[in-house]
């Protein structure tokens, strides 16, 4: 198969994974009610169907993406994706709310395979300084199916139930499952020996990350107590011991001289940062829109809709201006970006308007997808095609625990700010705000946020910046030091 349709096949492949898992969370949250009343279930249990997912896929991406850099990210991708399909098939057929449960978890760990592999094939088929332009498509794509989500899940649940939109999934995953298999493109030559899989170390690492995610989620649905305080105890620990192992094992999960990368490390930290402030602004301002505004869930998403549209629109922009000015300045101005938009969402009230909400929204979403295409390109890039599988897992475990750390930041600043903010938790559909006092706590809340935003700039001015192109030429990034790589071979 030629070079050029294989880059296709592999970018059609990475983009339906990103696709299918974002379409699957956004979709979920407008099913889950009927789902709850459907099976009987508690809000605790529905709740799960989403806890024990984001637990299953944040504790396992490093170590998929380490089974893709041994055993080939296009394999990988397959199994990832006819198991995430499975899955939901088996969902759409569950007759009880314990299946639903497994299931979801099983899909989170069929997630975790397909996730880090979408980029480790990328990196595998495009040669460094053509890796803005794939990356974007996928951003791009991502953000389409953020937006579309809420609108394809209410219209299929409305007109077909809950189980559509699992059933969703199933096609496309199974049909691209399968042509992973049957494509046989040629693969890049190796750099090095098959990496040995470090299981003491997945393990180790499994357990900090699930305890780390299992307590942020608990502190957004029950505040701190006990149970949630022994959460980072567990993560705590068992990152130490992981460090330990790491340091003192011949064949490490994470390999050394990807975290030392002068690049790879400010990069994660830059995308923990944007996720955290963006994610965190956008569960505050779900509230403010239902609960200030009285807004109903298709009116506030109509609000919000700039951010999507930018994230689709922003995506090819941030490439170019990236290829033009160089990963250091794009990803600097994204972070400021993001922190004027939700200093400015920090400013909203009763009497804002749909321009001034939507206008917060397009700048957020403007920042936003500047420096996920940035950050992630970077990240990405300065791997090797050896461990791209273990970069793209650590980009994905970013963006996991980024959102998650927002959204809980979030929930204890506006207990900090405003203590009479929260009336209580009504049976599970969230706390009950009072809107003064929502609005007297929104503000600070918000600004705190922004300052985490401005503090991700930071560590953007570590990334590269831009080098001279051939004389009369563009100029293109900087690339990292290194012997050149062999890049014109495809994993799918």
């Amino acid at each position: 198969m030629s070079a050029p349709r294989a880059r296709r096949l592999t970018l059609a492949g990475s983009v339906t994974g990103a696709v299918i898992v974002a379409l699957d969370g956004t979709v979920l949250t407008v099913a889950q009610p009927l789902l709850r009343r459907d099976l009987h279930a508690t809000f605790a249990q529905v709740q799960w169907t989403s806890t024990g997912y984001l637990i299953a896929v944040a504790s396992l991406l490093v170590f998929a993406g380490r089974l893709g850099d041994r055993y080939g990210h296009r394999r990988v991708f397959a199994i990832g994706m006819l198991g995430f399909g499975a899955a939901s098939a088996g969902i759409g057929l569950a007759g009880g709310i314990g299946w639903v449960i497994g299931l979801r978890v099983a899909q989170g760990v069929f997630g975790a395979l397909l996730q880090p592999a979408t980029l480790g094939m990328l990196r595998a088929a495009y040669p460094p300084d053509r890796l803005g332009r794939p990356l974007a498509v996928r951003t791009a794509a991502i953000g389409l199916a953020a937006a579309a989500g809420p609108l394809v899940g209410g219209a299929l649940t409305t007109q077909l139930g809950w189980r559509a939109v699992f059933f969703l999934n199933v096609a496309p995953a199974l049909a691209m499952g399968l042509a992973a298999l049957a494509v046989r493109a040629p693969t890049a030559p190796r750099e090095a020996a098959r990496p040995r899989l470090d299981l003491p170390g997945a393990a180790l690492l499994a357990v900090a990350l699930a305890g780390l995610v299992h307590t942020l989620v608990g502190v957004c649905e029950t505040g701190w107590t006990v149970a949630t305080a022994f959460g980072p105890t567990a993560a705590v620990v068992a990152a130490g011991v992981f460090v330990w192992h790491e340091r003192r094992t011949e064949h490490p999960l994470v390999p050394p001289g990807l975290l030392r990368s002068a690049t790879a490390g400010p990069a994660l930290g830059v995308l923990v940062s944007a996720s955290a402030a963006l994610f965190g602004t956008l569960f505050l301002g779900t509230y403010y829109l239902q609960d200030v505004l009285a807004l109903d869930p298709l009116a506030s998403g109509l609000r919000a809709l700039p951010l999507a549209v930018m994230m689709v629109l922003g995506a090819p922009v941030a490439a170019l201006l990236m290829r033009r000015q160089g990963p250091r300045r794009t990803t600097v101005a994204g972070m400021v970006l993001v922190a004027a938009g939700v200093l400015l969402m920090s400013r909203l009230g009763r009497d804002s308007g749909a321009e001034a909400i939507g206008g917060c929204f397009l700048v957020l979403g403007a920042g936003f997808v500047t420096v996920m295409v940035t950050a992630t390109t970077v990240v990405v890039r300065d791997a090797s095609v050896d461990t791209a599988g273990v970069a793209g897992g650590l980009q994905q475990t970013a963006m996991n625990i980024g959102p998650a750390l927002g959204v809980a930041a979030a929930t204890t600043l506006m207990s900090v700010a405003g203590p009479g903010a929260a009336t209580g938790r009504p049976s599970g559909d969230g706390p009950g705000w009072a809107p003064d006092a929502f609005l007297s706590a929104m503000g600070p809340a918000l600004t705190v946020l922004a300052a985490v935003a401005a503090a991700g700039a930071l560590p953007a001015t570590r990334l590269p910046g831009r080098a001279a192109g051939p004389p009369g030429g563009q100029p293109v990034e900087e690339l990292t030091d290194g012997p050149p790589r062999p890049e014109n071979a495809s994993s799918i």
